[in-house]
């Protein structure tokens, strides 16, 4: 069997293409000229140079292929490119990476792309399956949790925008990857659509918490109101001043984003990692390295 990827390179892809060359199949991945493929098996992927701009070469390399893992993220335009390019090729089976963020209550440009995305996917003849994490974390790799790991190395005192009492619920890289293989094998996945996250919801002093016990570090907070926060940020980007914080993460950091898995536990026995056990997997290499 022979599958293609999209998004083989970043974070997520990375851990399941090695999962897909155990399991037996022909992996063939998109690249781009900047991408590294230095973080996969090179010489055992059939590698294709172009992206999801170019309509005729993406089916050009989908050629061949019986199914499609599309990892890259939906959040930039393309998923019309590529379903056409899947169906013209010939693939059937498909499964694509969307997120949680479609239920956020701010109304970004972001969200708007991704739920065209999804009706676009349901829409078409594919036989798809959306899994729809919510923020994947796991290792030095992931741009949230580790330079939250980072911070409190550093630093014993971090800022909290708001109260630091709305839920999240995390999910380690490697629940995902298992859960894209897991839906290729499960027929019954056809057509549906599935959260994906971790094992359960905790708070955001829950997570600085569980980060601090790990690496023996005594954190103080500094709570600070979130609606003031947000008016300053919001001036600094109007001003075009660089910061490295914006007003809409801010704002994301302050609404629930806590998800029931139940569906996919029952569909194809989706089986997250708690918190701890995921982030402890991803402190302790740093930890080793500086000590």
């Amino acid at each position: 069997m022979k599958v293609f990827v999209t998004g083989a390179t970043g974070f997520t892809g990375s851990r399941t293409v090695p999962l897909l060359l155990e399991r037996g199949w022909e992996v063939h991945c998109l690249y781009r000229e900047s991408s590294d493929r230095s973080v996969l098996p090179h010489t055992e992927i059939r590698w294709h140079l172009g992206n999801l701009e170019n309509q005729e070469k993406l089916t050009e390399a989908m050629q061949g292929c019986d199914s499609l893992v599309n990892i890259a993220s939906l959040g930039f335009g393309h998923a019309e490119n590529i379903i056409k390019s899947a169906q013209v090729a010939g693939i059937q089976r498909a499964i694509f990476i969307s997120t949680t963020a479609i239920f956020t209550k701010l109304n970004s440009q972001s969200k708007r792309t991704r739920l065209a995305a999804e009706r676009a996917i349901q829409n078409s003849d594919l036989n798809y399956t959306i899994l729809r994490p919510t923020m994947i974390y796991g290792s030095q790799r992931d741009r949230n949790m580790f330079r939250l790991i980072r911070l409190l190395r550093r630093i014993p005192l971090i800022p909290i925008f708001g109260k630091g009492n709305y839920l999240q619920q995390p999910v380690f890289v490697d629940d995902v990857a298992n859960a894209i293989l897991q839906c290729l094998d499960q027929p019954k996945t056809i057509g549906k659509s599935y959260n994906i996250a971790g094992k359960k919801a905790l708070t955001y002093n829950e997570v600085i918490d569980s980060i601090a016990t790990i690496m023996d570090r005594k954190i103080y907070k500094l709570y600070l109101p979130d609606k003031i926060v947000v008016k300053f940020l919001r001036l600094l980007e109007k001003m075009k001043i660089p910061f490295p914080i914006k007003a809409e993460q801010v704002k994301r950091l302050n609404e629930n984003k806590d998800f029931s898995y139940e569906e996919a536990s029952i569909d194809f026995n989706y089986q997250p990692r708690s918190f701890d056990e995921g982030i402890r997997i991803e402190i302790e290499p740093i930890l080793s390295k500086n000590s």
